[in-house]
């Protein structure tokens, strides 16, 4: 089944694996666009911002790192990290930084295409729900949550951006306050937990979001029940 014609920007410095993931990516109707720097594919990501940023985090002329921190805060399109790298601390602090998912080499051409296929329809889902109208927006404490920008805005004026995922899951949270809702429920149907226990990846976007809404003091908002999951306090509005 092909999928709606988007554009991805593959950032990977080992020819052979450009070649890969160009040829099983266009092979299911995405537009792939391939570069070889971090250098090259910042300054068209400046002029022409894709879909989705696949990001290797070996680059020959800077860490990947840098980049994807540089990317998440640019809430057009999503970043996948594809790397070397298997370590647990190196797949937390990826998501820390604000990737949307990791991938470790070498790995399974299905695979990468079903998380390209997630990540991209998680951004559709947000669009979807921030086109239906006065339930765009959410308010709740002291800030209000736009689904239009993925951002967070303060009664201060300060203002916050979200990843598509970490929006995910806050949206999950915001419509079910007052709930305690499981990680399995807040992850979804469609991910793949195999690569990398899915627990994880929650609780490292939870803590990125309290951050957000809550800076360092005790969560108060977002709270952990052990065994069950996390339980959102406050009152929300939508519209």
């Amino acid at each position: 089944m092909m999928v709606s014609r988007k554009s991805l920007y593959l950032i990977e410095d080992d020819a052979d694996i450009r070649r890969l993931v160009c040829e099983v990516l266009e092979g299911y109707g995405y537009a792939v666009t391939a570069f070889g720097s971090g250098r090259d594919a910042r300054q068209a990501i400046q002029r022409d911002p894709p879909d989705l940023c696949i990001v290797d985090l070996g680059l020959p002329d800077m860490d990947g790192l840098t980049l994807v921190r540089e990317l998440w805060e640019d809430v057009r399109f999503g970043v996948i990290i594809l790397s070397g790298r298997a370590g647990v601390s190196d797949r937390v602090l990826g998501l820390e930084l604000g990737a949307d998912d990791y991938i470790v080499k070498p790995f399974e051409p299905r695979e990468l295409v079903a998380r390209v296929n997630t990540v991209i329809r998680r951004r559709e889902q947000l669009v979807v729900s921030a086109a239906s109208g006065p339930s765009a927006r959410a308010r709740f404490a002291e800030w209000t949550f736009d689904l239009g920008n993925l951002t967070l805005t303060a009664t201060d004026g300060r203002q916050e951006s979200l990843t598509a995922a970490e929006a995910n899951l806050l949206v999950a949270l915001l419509r079910a306050p007052k709930r305690v809702l499981s990680r399995e429920q807040l992850q979804g149907p469609d991910t793949d937990r195999d690569d990398f226990p899915y627990d994880r990846s929650i609780d490292v976007r939870i803590s990125r979001i309290r951050k957000k809404i809550e800076g360092d003091s005790k969560p108060r908002l977002i709270k952990t029940v052990y065994g069950a999951g996390y339980l959102f306090t406050a009152d929300v509005s939508w519209g």
